[in-house]
């Protein structure tokens, strides 16, 4: 079921299968913002990814030496949410484990996803509390798409030098990289810029990376909310572009023995709550 919030600036929708955003339509002139998810090229729009971000090695990982297999992207994206809360601009989603996630993912969770508007501005929280008796680890991510085309271009808040790390056929980081940015600031929407799939960058100083157009006014201030690593990812040639906050990365050939040690995990204690988010100003 799709859920709506809106006020006098914006109209946004979320599916409660796997929390996801489906819409963000501008009130003043019916704009809609969001990729609304071609199947015959993506069929995806805003996937919470949770526990794990991209691809591990063989689909496989371990936990106190048990091996475990989980698909791309994890599992979030997959199940349905239920809804908690509804006001006239917050929706709050909620997930947590069952029997089928424990096969695959050995962690009690509760995850929690607030959509708010403020004016112009919709803001989307992710909350992960460990529910086990003892630490559990994890990574999450956003994959939020919005319409653009070619030509249009991303533009950080300061001049960045920023590398790509390399990912082969299976969505697995090598260890080369290509520069992206050399103290500069834009990086323009290309047919050919994702021929090698996303743009995975890290070490970034800007609090926000905006989606802009030499053909337009209308923009999409997104603030990053700090995470370690972003995401900058389309099917090459396609008209929209996903803006990935990521506190997580996918997995090398550098693989660890166990799940803790995975490349940028995140870990909390027992009862304890990890928050991000991600925000995003509309204007036109």
């Amino acid at each position: 079921m799709t859920y709506f919030i809106e006020n006098e600036f914006l109209k946004v929708g979320v599916k409660s299968f796997g929390a996801e955003l489906t819409s963000v339509e501008s009130k003043k002139s019916g704009f809609q913002f969001l990729w609304q998810g071609n199947p015959d090229i993506w069929h995806g729009q805003s996937p919470v990814l949770f526990p794990i971000i991209g691809r591990l090695l063989n689909d496989t990982y371990y936990v106190n030496g048990k091996e475990y297999s989980m698909p791309k992207h994890g599992l979030f994206r997959k199940r349905e949410a239920e809804l908690k809360e509804k006001t006239d601009t917050k929706l709050i989603f909620i997930q947590k484990e069952d029997e089928e996630t424990l096969e695959k993912y050995p962690y009690k969770f509760l995850v929690r996803v607030i959509f708010e508007l403020f004016d112009s501005s919709l803001k989307v929280t992710h909350e992960v509390i460990n529910t086990n008796d003892g630490k559990m680890y994890f990574s999450l991510g956003a994959h939020p798409a919005f319409n653009c085309k070619i030509g249009d271009y991303l533009e950080f808040d300061e001049n960045e030098t920023l590398d790509t790390v390399s990912i082969d056929n299976e969505s697995i980081r090598l260890s080369e990289k290509t520069p992206v940015l050399k103290n500069e600031s834009k990086i323009v929407i290309t047919k050919d810029i994702f021929n090698n799939d996303a743009l995975i960058l890290s070490g970034i100083k800007s609090k926000n990376i905006t989606l802009k157009s030499p053909d337009h006014n209308r923009t999409v201030k997104f603030n990053m909310g700090g995470c370690p690593y972003l995401g900058i990812w389309a099917k090459p040639g396609a008209p929209y572009v996903c803006i990935e906050p990521w506190w997580g990365v996918n997995d090398s050939y550098d693989k660890k023995s166990d799940f803790s040690q995975k490349d940028a995990i995140e870990a909390l204690d027992a009862k304890e709550k990890f928050t991000c988010f991600w925000a995003a100003e509309f204007s036109e």
